[in-house]
């Protein structure tokens, strides 16, 4: 038989127990305190009287309990804690912000007391009520958590929980510049936005002619009328405050240029392209120091401008022979991304490399070769002598149709490979709302594929493009003769970049 507990044992298992009971609760309260604020839900165990997170948004501390006491009355609202929340210091300061930007609507003719307003992504409530204190009575707000009686909850933030074509007027507050899928959130707005209602974006980004422009094509059925910066006194943070007009059965419209072969050129594009370092003029007597010296030169286009509000961040590598060539020692480690998580594809012939790609996560391995329609190709391998080890991509590949000229100097075996549309491939791949990135080093194909991403404007897609030209360079090996592997010059490189450039495209010299 087991001998009973002693007193004293059970006394200690009752005082463990408790010291267990309390640890738990007071971790739960630092948890809230730490992460809410001070603030929780009844879902929290709270301690403390339940209030939003205050935003650190300026505006000044004279806050108006009157103003207060008219809108608690207006929402039926008895509650002496959120009416005590309502005047305090830090909220005063968020409401009275929001006030002053929202009376400046309504003077401009942009905003009614009489409008049905939604403001999204409101988790707090501040916008609401500063709408109710200018006398926008008829104002909700909607977030993933309800905060009532300021805000209702919206669960999926992707199917706004209203019918179509509720409100004259929308607010979209910073949750635009964080959100990982913008366009689908656009499509929400639009679809509860009255036809020629307005919709005001207060955002952190904006600031450059790009970013507003990656704004505006989120909203393809609305007409920008007005941009500007916030700048009160006393706010701590720059904003843009962007202002569109819904149009009525309006759909998706892209500008046209008198050509078909070129892009057009918006004022967010020549602002990029006039901050762009210049293409090298003269022909390099040592190309392979000074085109490597030169990427140190480049202009990234997310060191000129906010690559913000784009549906997708795409970097298609076209010859990208092995993962370490450019993908891995260069696009990863030094393109600047701006924080953003980019889709990656390799398009690569040379079977060689492909057994590389299948360990690499995050990359899509296209085995084919780039080219200007659907047929099979002959894929030469130029092997470089000081490089014994084919297996591993000793040369470089280049391809030409079956039965094509034989003009250029065959350095190397010869293979059968399938070559595809890469024009069409990428207008089915991607859209004016992604952001893409593009290497191309195609041992000299470049001279037939840019035409036919102009041709088919598929060049208008791309964002920024890293282009190796191949031409009869100097040989190393004998000096004062050109390499006959290629025959296009110096010369029609030089045109090559340059018509990119001319057509609006941010082109650098890769090498």
């Amino acid at each position: 038989m087991e001998p009973a507990l002693k007193p004293s044992s059970v006394r200690n298992l009752l005082l463990r127990a408790l010291l267990f009971i309390v640890s738990v609760f007071l971790l739960r309260f630092v948890y809230v305190i730490t992460v809410y604020g001070g603030s929780c839900t009844a879902s929290d165990y709270c301690l403390l009287s339940s209030q939003a997170e205050p935003l650190a948004v300026a505006g000044n501390a004279r806050g108006s309990a009157a103003s207060v006491s008219v809108v608690s009355a207006h929402v039926g609202l008895g509650s002496s804690a959120t009416s005590a929340l309502w005047t305090s210091r830090e909220w005063r300061k968020v409401v009275e912000f929001y006030s002053a930007m929202l009376q400046d609507l309504v003077v401009e003719g942009f905003l009614s007391p009489a409008f049905k307003c939604l403001c999204v992504g409101s988790p707090s409530g501040y916008e609401v009520l500063a709408l109710k204190e200018i006398g926008v009575s008829d104002a909700v707000g909607v977030a993933r958590k309800r905060a009532p009686p300021l805000v209702v909850a919206g669960g999926d933030p992707l199917r706004l929980p209203f019918k179509n074509a509720t409100f004259d007027f929308i607010l979209v507050g910073q949750s635009q510049d964080h959100s990982k899928q913008p366009v689908d959130i656009a499509a929400e707005i639009e679809r509860t936005l009255m036809p020629h209602g307005f919709l005001a974006v207060l955002t952190a980004s904006a600031a450059d002619a790009y970013s507003l422009q990656s704004l505006a094509q989120l909203f393809p059925g609305f007409i920008n009328v007005r941009a500007r910066e916030i700048n009160y006194s006393d706010s701590p943070i720059s904003l843009r405050e962007v202002v569109f007009r819904k149009q009525e059965g309006a759909n998706i419209v892209s500008s046209k240029s008198n050509s078909h072969t070129e892009c057009p050129i918006h004022e967010n594009k020549l602002q990029i392209l006039q901050s762009a370092e210049p293409i090298i003029q003269d022909e390099p007597l040592k190309p392979w120091i000074t085109l490597k010296r030169n990427i140190h030169n480049v202009k990234y286009l997310p060191s000129i401008a906010d690559i913000s509000f784009k549906q997708r961040y795409i970097y298609v590598d076209v010859g990208s022979r092995s993962y370490g060539s450019s993908i891995g020692s260069w696009f990863r480690k030094q393109y600047p991304k701006q924080n953003h998580t980019f889709m990656i594809y390799a398009i690569e012939a040379d079977k060689a490399f492909h057994k590389e790609y299948a360990t690499k996560k995050g990359v899509t391995l296209l085995p084919f070769a780039a080219w200007v329609r659907n047929e099979t190709l002959t894929f030469e391998i130029n092997n470089d002598p000081s490089k014994h080890d084919v297996e591993k991509g000793g040369g470089m590949g280049r391809i030409r149709p079956i039965g094509g000229s034989g003009s250029h100097v065959s350095t190397g075996s010869v293979s059968a490979i399938q070559g595809f549309d890469f024009a069409a491939w990428l207008k089915r791949t991607v859209t004016e709302r992604d952001y893409v990135v593009m290497k191309m080093d195609v041992e000299g194909t470049e001279f037939d594929l840019i035409p036919r991403l102009f041709e088919t404007e598929s060049i208008c897609l791309i964002d920024e493009l890293f282009l190796e030209c191949h031409y009869n360079r100097w040989q190393k090996s004998c000096p004062g003769q050109r390499s006959p592997k290629y025959k296009n010059t110096y010369g029609e490189c030089l045109k090559l970049f340059t018509s990119l450039r001319n057509s609006g495209v941010l082109v650098h010299q890769w090498w």
